[in-house]
């Protein structure tokens, strides 16, 4: 499964990431945050806020703002 588990706040638009399968990384979705829904997360204080949905599998923010599981982890999961 990809659904996230744990999520911690890193620095800046960087958050540390625990999977299902026990994998777990950094994103930083610095560049990710395009559009209306992420407007408000570029402030940094709004966007620590987000917390782990369980019933999403995914984080999300207290505006709506989530991102995909599956998109989370294949930006853990980089592959050089």
């Amino acid at each position: 499964m990809m659904d996230i588990v744990e999520a911690k706040h890193v620095a800046e638009y960087r958050i540390w990431l625990r999977f299902e399968d026990g994998s777990n990384g950094e994103v930083d979705l610095a560049s990710e945050l395009d559009g209306p829904i992420f407007e408000p997360l570029r402030d940094p204080s709004y966007f620590r806020r987000f917390s782990v949905n369980p019933d999403l599998g995914t984080i999300a923010w207290p505006n709506g703002a989530d991102f995909a599981p599956e998109f989370l982890y294949s930006k853990v999961h980089v592959t050089a």
